[in-house]
């Protein structure tokens, strides 16, 4: 079940872009080393609740996420991570936990680790747990105009 939303809006957009297919891997950081990519480059994106919204936060597959200086920096003390009921039907096209960061694809707002940002490429899950699209970090900042964040991560 290919994230075929995601590459239609890439292909009607002329972007380059690399799907990289690989053994089946749940984890970031192993989907990262199966795809051969390094976990620095590697964007998973984390589904969270700003509000009872639900929103994305992408940052690199070696990094965990600080819930408690998330809401520091949203200056938001309504943030949690969502459950996987919460938001499993809002990407139809994807298996649940493989969705790729672009959140104006579906509908909520993207903040992205600004460690990223530095990168040259990015890879990310395309939708499932076995392929992974990378491309130039550029032409994701343009596509999706996601919020940059400069919080600490582990």
């Amino acid at each position: 079940m290919p994230a075929t939303k995601l590459k239609a809006f890439l292909d009607s957009r002329g972007i380059r872009y690399i799907s990289i297919k690989h053994s089946m891997a749940f984890a970031a950081s192993d989907v990262a080393e199966s795809a051969h990519v390094r976990s620095r480059d590697f964007a998973k994106t984390i589904i969270v609740k700003i509000d009872g919204s639900l929103a994305m936060v992408v940052l690199p597959a070696s990094r965990r996420i600080i819930l408690h200086d998330l809401r520091e920096l949203l200056v938001n003390d309504h943030v949690r991570l969502a459950t996987e009921t919460e938001f499993r039907d809002a990407f139809p096209d994807c298996e649940v936990g493989a969705m790729p960061p672009f959140g104006n694809l579906y509908g909520m707002p993207v903040y992205v680790a600004a460690s990223l940002t530095d990168e040259p490429e990015i890879a990310f899950n395309a939708g499932t747990h076995s392929e992974v699209i990378k491309l130039a970090y550029g032409d994701f900042e343009q596509l999706v105009d996601p919020t940059v964040i400069d919080f600490v991560t582990t």
